[in-house]
Formats: structure tokens, sequence, C-alpha cells
């Protein structure tokens, strides 16, 4: 019978290539990680790592490190089932999404996610969408949340709410490239913002792997532009920031400033910017859920589809 102890303590030494670097991580002695190594290779009756340096795996432990993966993921899932028909009194969710959206939704959904299951571990990952699929497709989180598309297969999607994309240009960009012409400007982009008229303007955008940034460039090659950019930055509230300060024009999800109220703010304090909606389709796009279609989802996924999708809809409002 196989032992899981020994396919977990064989695939981090397999993932490492190297015994005092696994057995570190495994909080382990190398001794006894050799010896787990050891179980498996006698048990199999074959040699799983040429004795070589650095480590290598032979074709047998190439194979079975494939099967590990596989074999563990499945122990993973029969017990979250488990857990599940078992009353459902405990258990561990695992959400990615960027690091805005989070601070954003997160407060209008977990409190009543708690409220209803206090027992449910809750483990937040954080990245842009590149970095998300990946995480759910190798299986470190059970759901995400992110602007459709999906650039990946086995996932399923459930659709949230919609949500736009707006422009923010301060005035400081349009004083400076449009002299004289501000005002009529303004009027034109308002009535319908064609980006091309911000050709020669700097623009300040997260890095690519990000779904705002991916519609941002189909935006510009659909407009046949190449604005030149300022300042490529993982946080969107920093090219945010830096837009408010007259630096530059920059892409906003219209959900992260409902809830700031910055449009009332604009208005009653002058800040020197505004939004502008803009007249491309892609800027209309849809949040969704997204989890991946051969793992077995979870009550407590199901449950936090839920109530995220009641309280995100409120928030968009």
């Amino acid at each position: 019978m196989i032992n899981f102890l020994n396919l977990e303590y064989f695939l981090t030494a397999a993932e490492e290539l190297n015994i005092t670097r696994a057995a570190k991580k495994l909080y382990i002695s190398q001794q006894s990680l050799s010896n787990h190594i050891s179980n498996l290779e006698k048990e199999f009756d074959v040699q799983l790592f040429n004795r070589t340096s650095p480590l290598t795996l032979t074709y047998a432990g190439r194979a079975l490190k494939t099967r590990a993966k596989q074999l563990l993921d499945l122990k993973d899932e029969t017990y979250r089932e488990l857990a599940d028909i078992k009353n459902f009194t405990i258990g561990q969710l695992s959400i990615g999404m960027s690091h805005t959206r989070g601070r954003f939704l997160l407060p209008a959904i977990l409190p009543a996610y708690k409220a209803q299951l206090p027992n449910i571990e809750l483990h937040l990952v954080e990245g842009n969408s590149s970095e998300l699929t990946q995480a759910l497709i190798h299986g470190e989180i059970d759901l995400m949340i992110d602007l459709l598309p999906f650039k990946a297969e086995n996932i399923e999607t459930l659709p949230i709410c919609q949500e736009e994309i707006l422009l923010v240009i301060p005035d400081a960009v349009l004083n400076q490239y449009f002299p004289g012409k501000q005002e009529q400007i303004k009027l034109a982009l308002k009535e319908s913002a064609d980006i091309s008229l911000l050709s020669q303007c700097p623009f300040l955008l997260i890095n690519k792997g990000n779904q705002v940034r991916t519609i941002a460039d189909q935006i510009f090659e659909e407009a046949q532009i190449s604005p030149p950019i300022l300042l490529e930055t993982e946080n969107i509230e920093t090219t945010f920031a830096l837009a408010v300060k007259g630096m530059g024009i920059t892409f906003y999800p219209k959900m992260f400033i409902t809830d700031s109220d910055m449009k009332k703010q604009t208005a009653e304090k002058n800040l020197g910017f505004d939004f502008y909606p803009l007249s491309y389709s892609k800027t209309h796009g849809t949040l969704a859920f997204g989890y991946h279609k051969g793992r077995y989802l979870s009550q407590a996924t199901k449950q936090f589809m839920v109530i995220a999708k009641e309280n995100i809809c409120s928030v968009s409002l």
C-alpha cells in the first residue's frame, strides 16, 4: 500500500532536486527524508534518483513525480469531500484575486461568509490575472475572481456582474498637450472618449499579465496608436494615485471608485481630473468566478460564491 507521507516527501525532493533544501522545507532531517525515499524505492523496486550532483530524476522518478501529484491531489479532494459530508463543520477555502480587488470586495463578502460558516479556514492569494490562473490550474487556490476571459483550459466560469473600465484623465495633461483647447477636448471625450485623441499623451499602466492591461493594449491596437508609457507597475492604485497628481492618463475599473465616492469628491472639490467612459466594447466586461472543472467543488466554495455574488452586486450598483 502506498504511504502518502512517503509520496509527499518524495515530491518535495523531486521538485527541489536537493536533499538539503527539501529536508529544510519539510522540517525534517536529511536522513529521515532519505529513508522515506528509500522506502518508496524498495516498495516499487526501482531507483528514483540519480545520485549525482546536482541530483536528477531517473525515468521512473519522473513518472512517479507526475503520478504523485495526481494521487496527492485526489487524496486532498477526497478529504475535502468527506469533510463536507460530515455535517460540514470544518474545511478550507483558498481564494485568489488581485490586490486592489480584494481590498474593495472582501470587506463586503467575508463578514457575511464567516457569520454563516465560522469554522471554514480562509486563505487569500493575491496576484495578477496570469498568476491567479496558474494557481487555479495547479490547485493552489479553489476559486478566483477576475474579469473574463480566463485564458486557460479546464476552467469553468460563473458571471458575477458587469464591470466597466474608465479613463482617468488629469487636467494637467490636457493643459500641456492641448493648450487653449482643453474644454473642447473635454467635451469631445465626454461625448465619445475616442482614445486616438490622446495618442501623444503619457499613460500610466499596470504590468502585462493583468486583465486591465490586456484590455488597454487591445484598445491601443484597435485605435492603431502607441502612446508613450510613463510608468508600468503591478499596483493599479499606484497608477491611479499618480494620475490624480497629474502625471499621466490611466485605466481604472468603475467598481473601485463607487465605494470611495471619488466622483462626488471630484465634483465638489475640483481635484483636477475626471473619469471618462470609453467607446470601446472591450471596456465593458464581466467580473466572474473561475474554478477548475476537474476538481471537486466543496460546499464551502459553493456557499462563498452565493454570498460573494450577492454582496459584489450590491457593491457594484
